[in-house]
């Protein structure tokens, strides 16, 4: 499973789970991928999110 915000792998311990009211599960590797997310940030524009893939 990838992280809902930086695309990265998940860790087996310490991931961080976050439930939307319309019942959509995200993942995150960390707390510092889910609080950019709650803070409405893109990941394009972040230098340490890795370059996604086409």
């Amino acid at each position: 499973m990838k992280c809902a915000f930086c695309k990265r792998d998940l860790p087996k311990l310490g991931h961080v789970t976050y439930v939307k009211s319309n019942g959509d599960i995200l993942r995150f590797c960390s707390s510092k991928c889910h609080k950019s997310f709650l803070m409405g940030r893109d990941p394009r524009r972040k230098k340490w999110v890795t370059k996604q893939e086409k």
